[in-house]
């Protein structure tokens, strides 16, 4: 079998974003002999492009699968298109809101209850709730992506359910904790993150350093997003959304349980090269252990960053990690990227020069 990974240009100035198509089967032969999935839409306006590129690349307007590795707006909001104007036979989606898991006891307020939680939920991921009720008013069977749900080779390595439930009340708009420490760290993150513009300084590095820790600093709603895998013969393509190292390693634990075999070939960058999302410890465990200077594995990783992401995305010392463990590593920064195994290179694109060693960039002091 061939496939064909496609990482559509996000984002035109700072915000990133995620909007990929993917098609793997026998690409040479009928539509019945392939299979078509979505992960994330990106922006509103991303919609489109997305489902002007799977007509005219694709040569189909069937969707076999859409995945919505979680609510953030730069990953969301262009599913809304992709469901309206294409026939997509399966929605795989987070929906808290129609059973709460009893989180009404985590809360210091007594008045809170299940039902309310569920309420809030609505409200705080409004733009999930309403994907849902337009795939369910166009009768598109929605699944909530667990650890283990699967559609062929199409396999969802994480969250677990428990470890989704623990992240919910770390979500914003939900009341406060019994305990402040179960959510303060979270909610603090998220309300100093950009706060204030940081002065900048130059960073030397040297092959093989990573400028890296293994602490997961990344926030409630990344680490609920959706890890999938797709086996494609012999070769694993995982695709990770905005995790964080937490939810990265619980996935490690998934592929190292696997059985077929397969070898990663291909897989995406978490949250856009964002530093705050892996750490030397959870690559080693998905990529391998760096490699000498000049080696290298049979692995492409790819991050979705903006024209001008940078330093945020996609992070110089994120891209030298993926490369120091003989990856192919590619950083989108606002335009198409295209990786394809077995199927012929696509007339006006050009093959994309992996992304060189930096021995100097900028990161804020």
């Amino acid at each position: 079998m061939a496939y064909e990974v496609d990482f559509l240009g996000v984002g035109e100035e700072s915000k990133s974003g995620d909007a990929i198509a993917i098609r793997f089967g026998n690409l040479q032969g009928s539509r019945d002999e392939q299979t078509v999935v979505v992960i994330d839409g990106g922006f509103t306006k991303d919609g489109e492009s997305l489902v002007t590129h799977i007509q005219k690349y694709y040569g189909t307007s069937v969707v076999d699968l859409v995945i919505s590795t979680h609510p953030d707006q730069d990953h969301i909001n262009g599913l809304f298109a992709v469901i309206e104007q294409l026939d997509v036979k399966n929605l795989w989606i987070h929906k808290p809101w129609d059973e709460p898991y009893g989180l009404a006891d985590l809360f210091d307020d007594g008045r809170v209850t299940d039902n309310s939680i569920g309420e809030r939920l609505k409200v705080s991921l409004e733009a999930a709730y309403k994907l849902v009720k337009l795939a369910e008013e166009k009768g598109i069977p929605v699944q909530q992506p667990f650890t283990g749900l699967s559609l062929g080779n199409v396999k969802v390595l994480g969250p677990t359910e428990d470890y989704y439930k623990s992240l919910l009340k770390d979500l914003d708009g939900m009341p406060k904790p019994k305990r402040a420490e179960d959510s303060s760290f979270f909610e603090a993150f998220a309300g100093l993150e950009g706060f204030a513009k940081r002065a900048m300084e130059w960073i030397v590095s040297k092959w093989g350093e990573d400028k890296l820790d293994d602490d997961d600093t990344t926030s409630a709603k990344n680490n609920t997003s959706v890890i999938t895998q797709i086996l494609v013969d012999n070769n694993r393509l995982v695709f990770t959304g905005d995790a964080g190292i937490t939810a990265l390693d619980a996935a490690a634990d998934q592929i190292d349980a696997c059985v077929s075999g397969a070898k990663l070939k291909f897989i995406q960058i978490p949250h856009h090269g964002s530093k705050r999302n892996v750490g030397p410890s959870v690559l080693d465990r998905l990529l391998g252990e760096p490699v000498a200077q000049g080696e290298t594995r049979s692995i492409t990783a790819v991050a979705s960053s903006a024209k001008q992401g940078e330093p945020k995305h996609a992070h110089k010392a994120v891209l030298n990690a993926f490369t120091h463990r003989g990856a192919k590593v590619l950083s989108t920064r606002g335009n198409g990227v295209c990786h394809y195994s077995g199927s012929p290179a696509r007339e006006g694109w050009s093959p994309k020069d992996a992304e060189p060693y930096h021995y100097k960039y900028e990161d804020e002091a």
